[in-house]
């Protein structure tokens, strides 16, 4: 970059400030700071030889030095939560997220911190949002948080069950919830995290007409289409796709005679093959359903189902699975959390599972309230959730590498990861987990 070194001088608030242009253009393009550069990263021409900006110094001050050094210190008078706020103002809070917390890794993870939840009893889903939040889905109730674990008013969906949550983007997050008897209504609605209003609902159409409908799992697209599973009272059974921009219905996939698509547990969105993932388990329905969709084909192109299966292999019924392209495979896991492996390049579905044991740790005993495993590949890194812990599992043969836990808070019923941050939701005291990995040192 040809950036100039010439110095700047910045007024906030009364106080005067100066650095080069150097450590400034470190806040990069989209921050308020690069806006004061041009085309070629040189400054542009001021009348005056200084900047004045009407904000707190004292955060400033901290700020400037961020950027200087890649360091955060927080000095006593100056609150965490007002520094934040300042940091968004000037574009700058990847920075300070950044210096707080370290690029995630699974087996360098630290517990930051535990947060405990307003209702009691479980909690159905936590989803970690791309800002470092997350939101839980509890009941009839979505709790948010933004990433200094502040909560947003919640969202109340009127006495509707919710069945998934999902982050849109930073600002916005979809809800499906189950149909109501004669109330007509069900289906999805996106809602602005930060005031919980609802900005959209998602219609189902069956023939022309709008139909009332329970919505399940959701997984969202990289080219801005959601897709989520659906249960109607006639024949809208299966796989509905919605543009993120118009909020229209372009596509639905009927679910086959003898199949389950409509009340799947899971869905997962593979950017490699354009195929989604449907996976509806045990024990929502008797049997495992597993199937790849193409769209495009408006076809079935891979699928597996345990239905047939011996009841000698009734303790191996798949609880989740996730697609790990990478390894053409799909990994599913048992409630002794045993890792299984399905062959993608079978046309057959590769009929049985490659059933591991390496990481089998309870050896047949079960609490007496179990949370199912639940499983999450990240960067090439295979997480597996058991009980009160989170199993962290790495390299061609999956070895159990790190395992995650605290003392108390009962069993783990869902987990995720994003925004560098892994959340752990627990089910007895309707408590969560906050895992981070510690920056890595300045040279």
């Amino acid at each position: 970059m040809g950036i100039q070194k010439d110095r700047v001088r910045f007024n906030v608030g009364g106080r005067m400030f100066e650095t080069t242009a150097t450590t400034i253009a470190n806040a990069r393009r989209n921050s308020l700071f690069g806006s004061l550069f041009d085309d070629n990263w040189d400054l542009q021409s001021l009348n005056s030889d200084e900047f004045f900006i009407d904000r707190n110094p004292d955060c400033f001050a901290v700020l400037l030095d961020l950027l200087r050094t890649g360091e955060l210190y927080v000095p006593s008078n100056v609150p965490e939560k007002l520094l934040y706020r300042e940091a968004l103002f000037f574009g700058l809070q990847d920075h300070f997220r950044s210096a707080k917390w370290g690029q995630f890794d699974g087996n360098r993870l630290k517990l930051s911190r535990s947060v405990t939840g307003q209702a009691p009893g479980d909690g159905t889903a936590i989803r970690a949002g791309p800002d470092g939040g997350c939101c839980i889905a509890h009941g009839c109730m979505v709790h948010v948080y933004d990433w200094m674990l502040d909560e947003h008013p919640p969202i109340n969906l009127d006495y509707q069950r919710v069945n998934d949550v999902g982050w849109i983007n930073e600002e916005n997050i979809m809800i499906s919830v189950c149909e109501r008897l004669g109330r007509g209504d069900g289906g999805m609605g996106l809602f602005c995290k930060s005031t919980g209003q609802l900005r959209h609902k998602f219609q189902v159409s069956h023939e022309n007409q709008v139909k009332s409908c329970t919505a399940g799992a959701l997984s969202f697209s990289s080219d801005y289409k959601i897709f989520s599973s659906c249960k109607g009272r006639s024949n809208e059974y299966g796989i509905g796709v919605w543009d993120q921009m118009t909020g229209k219905q372009t596509d639905f996939f009927y679910e086959p005679a003898g199949w389950s698509l409509g009340d799947a547990d899971k869905l997962q969105w593979l950017n490699g093959t354009n195929c989604l993932l449907v996976a509806t388990l045990f024990p929502r329905k008797d049997n495992c359903y597993i199937s790849l969709l193409d769209f495009r084909e408006k076809k079935m192109v891979w699928s597996w189902s345990d239905i047939g299966a011996p009841v000698t292999v009734d303790e191996k019924r798949v609880r989740d699975a996730i697609a790990m392209e990478e390894n053409s495979s799909i990994c599913v896991v048992n409630e002794y959390e045993d890792l299984g492996f399905l062959d993608l390049r079978s046309s057959s579905g590769g009929r049985s599972i490659r059933w591991s044991s390496r990481s089998r740790l309870m050896k047949g005993k079960m609490p007496e309230e179990p949370c199912y495993p639940k499983l999450a590949l990240h960067e090439g890194q295979l997480f597996s959730s058991m009980n009160d812990s989170i199993s962290v599992l790495c390299g061609p043969d999956w070895v159990l590498t790190s395992r995650l836990r605290r003392s108390f808070g009962g069993s783990i019923c869902d987990f995720s990861i994003g925004g560098d941050r892994l959340f752990a939701l627990h089910s007895e005291e309707n408590v969560f987990d906050i895992w981070e990995t510690p920056p890595a040192p300045v040279l």
